[in-house]
């Protein structure tokens, strides 16, 4: 049978559901396209089903849906650069868009999470290196540590230039030019202007120089901006000179802009921190010291840290100590403590992996980021817990009199830098109290546990799926699926869903009250794992297409209440555990916790015969299968 050409219907589904400026957003769970439409009046249910590929259309919960079946991504990846705007996310098709904070939260941990793997290996690497200046005699100024020091700190330095290129993803916006803009923003002569003393202008306008080497916001506000100076330029320039005058204007109008906006903000509230905490030092240590241990990595997310270091700097060379750094060793240390303890208390391994190399590389280095934007900040609570731990060990530090010898990097394998100087003991109980607060604070909260988004094009994101297990060249032959959960038996007539109980997505049967962890039905290979973690389908060795899918709508919790157990391409036996559910998540929310199993492909097999009825337990058997 010939391959669907979604590259050419894509086109004309968008055309059929009112145009690209008709849509407001587009996701897609395991099956289907989801809508959410301007005028939904203005969708042509009829020709839409009419497109090859399309099994059938329905309207729900305000949204249009376009039932596919397994190549849904395939067709969404088409449909996606039509649109007038990037596709929103599936939370933001459902309509929850939850507040500021985490719609910020939200987007930072996006943008960021392509790069945890780099980030967690360069972390690391980083501190095996300060391990070898600290301990093992490798010189600062050797080449050895030059290069060695460069592999390691490149992904932080130059962060802009890669938070570009995952934001023009993420925006919209053109990938080259994203990262262009980016890499202006630090690049060398920029960097130096901004450390030089001498009054910088452009077209004799002053310009208030920042560093923007390792920041996030000023390149994420550069490419949002970005977005809609390049659509507003392909509407007004002719076709003969766009595609090189488009980038041209955005780079002459875009790095000067930053440069005499963001730069400006960034310094103002440099400056006016360094101030602050300056006077409140001297005025109020244990005050200062609470504010900098709970605020320090959230002067490091904005960018605007870079105003205190000229200030510990000066301390340095002017007494040839800084009171200033001393809260920081409690505020990074607890930040780590906190990662440790999402590493014991996850459920996830992708999340625990990520975790064990962030955890190290905060506590031995102090390079926070794999940690910060990997774990803690998406989780919320984590990063909390090691602000709460850095604010109580920050005001100890302070109350210490402690101060930092060196310009050093805070963490423990920097803490002989801090002992020349004030109650060395009431200074390490600060980090004592720190870790302790912030890793039990952890682990007592706990968070809200959400498999992370994972990026194909992201190291590590996927591994080989192992061949299909075969017995002396015989593939096992499927005869039966089982109960994914406990629970009881409704037909798939009955389910609360139209495209299932029409049938239009295959044959099969739902499990009503369902409780325990949902297992594989077959034995076979995940071919879809959803991020939302709400569906799975699954490819038996003699090609049975098995879909399982937790519950009615709940695409619409964005994982919430859901861990998955296995990915994409994983081999799997029957039996095995797809997903963690809290049930009670779903009740909370209004959604329907019915466990549904469809054969995909029942029309190509012999017969496919479902209970009807009754109580099952997870394992049974709930539909027999003849080829």
């Amino acid at each position: 049978m010939m391959a669907t050409d979604f590259a050419a219907i894509a086109p004309r589904l968008v055309d059929l559901v009112g145009g690209a400026a008709n849509v407001e957003a587009l996701s897609h769970c395991a099956t289907r396209l989801r809508f959410v439409l301007r005028d939904n009046s203005r969708a042509d249910a009829d020709a839409i089903k009419a497109l090859p590929g399309v099994i059938t259309v329905m309207k729900a919960g305000g949204q249009v849906q376009v039932v596919i079946g397994n190549d849904v991504s395939e067709l969404y990846e088409q449909v996606k650069p039509l649109l007038t705007q990037t596709p929103a996310e599936a939370q933001q098709a459902s309509g929850e868009r939850g507040n500021l904070l985490d719609r910020f939260i939200s987007l930072i941990s996006a943008l960021i999470n392509p790069l945890i793997w780099p980030f967690a290996g360069a972390g690391l690497l980083k501190a095996f290196v300060t391990l070898g200046t600290t301990y093992l005699g490798l010189d600062t100024e050797s080449s050895t540590y030059v290069i060695l020091n460069a592999a390691g700190d490149a992904i932080f330095y130059f962060l802009p230039i890669f938070l570009a290129l995952t934001a023009a993803r993420r925006f919209g916006a053109n990938e080259i030019t994203s990262m262009a803009l980016g890499a202006a923003l630090v690049y060398p002569t920029i960097v130096a202007l901004a450390e030089s003393p001498d009054p910088v202008t452009f077209f004799g306008i002053p310009v208030v120089m920042a560093t923007y080497t390792s920041s996030v916001i000023p390149i994420v506000i550069t490419v949002w901006i970005q977005k809609y100076l390049e659509k507003g330029l392909r509407r007004i320039l002719p076709s003969a000179i766009r595609n090189f005058t488009t980038p041209l204007l955005v780079m002459t109008i875009m790095v000067p802009l930053i440069l005499m906006t963001v730069g400006p903000v960034t310094q103002g509230i440099s400056s006016a921190l360094a101030t602050g905490v300056n006077w409140l030092l001297s005025s109020v240590p244990w005050l200062a010291g609470a504010l900098l241990g709970a605020f320090w990595q959230v002067f490091v997310i904005f960018g605007v840290h870079w105003g205190l270091v000229p200030l510990a700097l000066t301390e340095i060379s002017e007494m040839g100590y800084s009171t200033m750094m001393a809260p920081l060793a409690p505020a990074v240390l607890a930040q780590g403590a906190a990662i440790v303890a999402v590493a014991i208390r996850t459920k996830s391994p992708e999340r625990r992996r990520v975790a064990g190399p962030a955890a190290l590389s905060a506590l031995l280095a102090g390079i926070t980021e794999p940690g910060i934007y990997g774990v803690n900040l998406p989780l919320k609570r984590p990063f909390v817990c090691g602000c709460i731990g850095g604010a109580i060990g920050g005001a100890m530090a302070a109350m210490a009199g402690a101060a930092a010898s060196a310009f050093v990097v805070p963490s423990a394998i920097a803490i002989p830098a801090y002992i020349s100087h004030g109650s060395v003991p009431l200074f390490l109980a600060g980090i004592g109290v720190a870790i302790v607060v912030s890793f039990a604070l952890t682990l007592l909260v706990g968070f809200r546990e959400e498999e992370p988004a994972r990026d194909e094009n992201a190291v590590g994101a996927a591994e080989e799926a192992p061949a299909p297990v075969e017995a002396a060249g015989v593939v096992e032959v499927t005869t039966e699926i089982a109960s994914p959960a406990t629970g009881h038996i409704v037909a798939l007539s009955d389910v609360n869903d139209r495209v299932f109980a029409s049938g239009a997505m295959g044959q099969g049967v739902g499990v009503a009250s369902p409780s325990g962890p949902v297992l594989a039905p077959v034995s076979g290979t995940i071919v879809t794992a959803m991020d939302t973690a709400h569906a799975y389908g699954i490819k038996t060795d003699d090609n049975v297409e098995v879909l399982v899918h937790i519950g009615v709508d709940t695409v619409k919790l964005g994982g919430e209440g859901f861990v998955a157990r296995v990915a994409t391409k994983q081999r799997v036996q029957a039996g095995d555990v797809l997903a963690d559910v809290d049930w009670a998540t779903l009740e909370k929310g209004g959604y329907d916790p019915t466990v549904i199993t469809i054969v995909m492909n029942a029309k190509k097999l012999t017969t496919v015969t479902p209970r009807s009825a009754g109580d099952v337990d997870a394992g049974q058997s709930i539909i027999d299968i003849e080829k």
